[in-house]
Parts: C-alpha cells; structure tokens; sequence
C-alpha cells in the first residue's frame, strides 16, 4: 500500500496508546533522504553531507542526498512538501526559506506543508571580488560604482537570498547601482566568481571563506555586527554605513504531520553528530558557522521573524524570485 500523508496520520491516530517512545525506537523503517533544494557545491548541500555519516551511524539507516535546485530553494522544497510525514524525508533550507513566501506565488505552504526541525547555525554574508580588480575596501568599490553604474557586477545564490537583499539595501544606502547575477545556488555562483565571470560575489562566510586561499579572490567586507574573529582583518559593513546587518541561516524541516516523538529524535540525533568533534571544527573553524541547534519551535519562531524582516524590501524594491 502506498503510504501517504494521510494514511499516515490516520494510522497515527488510530494507535494512541502506542508509547511515544516506542514510536521514535522503532523508526525509521527504511531508507532515509535529505532534500537539499540547491546544487552540490554549496553551503547548504555541505552541510547535508557533513552529518550524513554520523546521522548514519546513529539512526542505523541509509541516508540519501538528493539535490534538487531552482527558484532558490521553492522548487525543491515544494517536492518535499509532497513527502509522506514518516520520518524518512528531510528539508535542509538556506535563508531563501523565509523569503521565498514574499518574492513568489508557491506550491507550498511554508507554515501549513512543513514542521520545524533544527535552525543548525547562523553566519554573516561575505563581499568578496575578483583579484582581477585593486579594490580593497568598501570605499573603493562605491567610487567605482558611483563613477561606473551598473558596471560592476555580483554574483548571488539566488534572487531573494539575504545577500541579495543586503546588497539592494546597501546600494540604496550608499547611492550606488551594481549588476545582480542571480544563480541556483552558492556552488554555481562560486565557480563564476573565481573565474572572473562576474567582479564579486555576496556568499555566506561558510561558502566564501574556503575560497580566499585560492588567490581569485579578496575580502572586502562582512555583513555582521562584529568583525569574523577567523577574519580579524575583514571590516564589516556597519563601519563605513551604520545600521546595515544581515545573516545567513540553515535550518531543517519536516514534512507537516510527522510525528512529534520522530522529530524530537531526529532533533537529538542531529545535535549528537553537530557535537561530534571532526563535524564542529568543520562548521565553526572552516565554515565559521556560530552553531545554535535549536528545538523545533525556535526553528518556528526565527524563521517567521525572518521573514517579516525581509519581507518588506522585497515589496519595496518589488523584487521577484527566479524560476
């Protein structure tokens, strides 16, 4: 019998003396997938990757990744909504999560289709240029801005991103204008940076940082309150324009109606393997990720925060996603 949502959750209901605990020992039940909504070679497909032998080794199942990248996560994410709630299908989102409501018409509902899992991590955005150009600071690139608008182009992972939704904001603020090149995702977005396909790229600290070793590319500035301590040298922008913040998130959901005692333990055996010591030097050394691992219903609450932050520059600007 094909298992859907709702046999599920009518299953569920017709069993309510079955233990909460002994619901979430006995899964899962087979195989286990994470959707990640964006192409290999990103932020959020590395994360996925990072804890999927530990959650392996944990949980005693399979775990498949499937990439599955377009309208800056919606696409992906709207297959996934269409996943039995049975513990074996999995969301891991970037920041595009809590826009993507405002920048299109969805075939989802973000707080109706999917359960909080997890909000993993935050970090700031990074403005990194080619090393084919002599900017260095913030200041050089808004003259040559100002002297050459739209000349300068930069690469994001998606329209509606928060990096990209800072750059509208700090062009506005700085009276500048630069090219967008949107892209599926910060792997795609990357390879174009270091090939001088574009002049600069707006990419997490997670995705960008690896990369300045290369020699391609230079740091200008970070989108935090304070100076990255791995990239002591690195300004943020609030010290040339004050008032100007923005960060990146990944986070895990669940399809709607997943029982609750799967979710708290996937939640448990996620945090276990963050805690593994090869998984946190990872994200905090090498993706300079600031870990928060939350319970589900923080996961709730940041993500519709989020969204009403960023939402409003989106209909100001009348910004709109890419399918």
């Amino acid at each position: 019998m094909k298992l859907t949502r709702r046999s599920v959750i009518a299953g569920a209901a017709a069993l309510p003396f079955v233990p909460h605990v002994a619901q979430a020992q006995t899964w899962p039940s087979g195989p286990i997938r994470f959707i990640v909504p964006f192409p290999p070679g990103g932020s959020t497909d590395a994360l996925a990757r990072l804890v999927q032998t530990g959650l392996q080794q944990r949980l005693g199942a399979n775990i498949i990744i499937e990439n599955k990248p377009g309208a800056s996560g919606a696409a992906g994410t709207a297959v996934f909504a269409k996943s039995a709630p049975d513990g074996n299908t999995w969301l891991f989102v970037f920041d595009t999560h809590s826009v993507n409501p405002y920048l299109m018409n969805l075939q989802y509902d973000t707080e109706k289709d999917l359960d909080p899992v997890m909000l993993v991590a935050t970090a700031p955005y990074l403005l990194a240029v080619n090393t084919k150009h002599d900017f260095k600071t913030l200041a050089d690139v808004l003259a040559a801005a100002k002297a050459k608008p739209d000349g300068l182009s930069y690469a994001s992972v998606g329209s509606g991103s928060i990096g990209h939704l800072f750059m509208v904001l700090l062009q506005k603020k700085a009276g500048v204008k630069l090219t967008h090149v949107p892209y599926r995702g910060g792997g795609p977005a990357m390879n174009d940076a270091l090939g001088g396909h574009v002049d600069f790229i707006i990419g997490s600290v997670a995705l960008v940082t690896p990369q300045l070793g290369s020699g391609k590319l230079r740091p200008i500035v970070q989108t935090g309150e304070k100076r990255v301590t791995a990239l002591p040298d690195v300004p943020t922008v609030t010290e040339s324009l004050a008032g100007l913040t923005g960060y990146t998130w990944w986070g895990v959901f669940a399809p709607a109606g997943t029982p609750k005692p799967i979710v708290e333990r996937f939640n448990k055996e996620l945090a276990e393997t963050i805690r593994e010591e090869r998984v946190t030097k990872t994200l905090t050394e090498s993706q300079l990720m600031t870990l928060v691992m939350s319970n589900p219903e923080d996961l709730r609450k940041f993500s519709t925060d989020q969204g009403k932050l960023w939402g409003p520059v989106v209909k100001e600007n009348e910004i709109k996603g890419e399918m």
